[in-house]
């Protein structure tokens, strides 16, 4: 649950803002965001921010809003699987409306190219440095065998693998998504400490061990997100 509430932060910020507008359900002039490519039969976590809302509610009603809820679950998710700690400054106000199509076309891909990812990136203020050190929270989660399909049978459209993908590795995905069925097979994206907040994820990476294109390419494709 950890990963899901720190990727539900993530999804959301990457719309309009730190705004808890990924919560928002379909109803009247709203289109939710959970219906996005990005969040649809992945997103999770919704019932723990509900439930936590429910508490605080109880004890100081109208007093923080579900926009901080999501930051500090995502901050203490962290904190809770051995990651480091920050400071939350806490007064973000709810947004009253989503944005279907900011969450499909702004929260970065699996396959999505390196310049892609960064130019997503810095739409929203952020650098080479934040894209890295972000991508870090990969450490913890799962991936559908749907979001790296490509890079093991088909990833420039010539019916061949992804090059830069460690032989062995590849085998050992091989096993449980294959080309046809298995969609919904789930896989770590750190598969060496797959629950522990660490640097296992970077290593990975370094040895061509990363799950997702969008992980992999930081360390094959730019110069400088390699040195970071």
């Amino acid at each position: 649950m950890a990963a899901s509430l720190l990727r539900l932060h993530f999804h959301d910020c990457f719309v309009k803002g730190c705004d808890a507008s990924i919560l928002l359900d379909s109803g009247g002039s709203i289109i939710s965001e959970k219906r996005s490519n990005p969040n649809r039969n992945s997103a999770r976590g919704f019932e723990v921010i509900d439930e936590i809302k429910a508490g605080i509610k109880k004890e100081c009603p109208h007093t923080v809003s579900c926009a901080d809820i999501l930051a500090l679950a995502a901050r203490d998710s962290t904190v809770l699987t051995g990651g480091p700690s920050w400071e939350v400054p806490l007064g973000r106000r709810d947004c009253r409306g989503a944005s279907l199509s900011g969450s499909n076309n702004n929260v970065p891909a699996p396959n999505n190219t390196f310049q892609t990812i960064l130019t997503k990136f810095k739409l929203q203020g952020l650098d080479i440095v934040d894209l890295v050190a972000l991508s870090g929270s990969h450490t913890i989660g799962n991936a559908r065998c749907t979001r790296f399909r490509e890079r093991l049978y088909n990833q420039s459209g010539n019916g061949q693998p992804d090059n830069t993908l460690d032989q062995s590795y590849a085998s050992q995905l091989h096993r449980n998504c294959p080309r046809s069925g298995g969609d919904q097979n789930q896989f770590f994206l750190d598969f060496v400490s797959s629950i522990k907040f660490d640097n296992s994820y970077f290593k990975n990476l370094m040895a061509n061990k990363g799950l997702l294109n969008s992980d992999q390419v930081l360390f094959t494709k730019n110069g400088e997100s390699r040195e970071l």
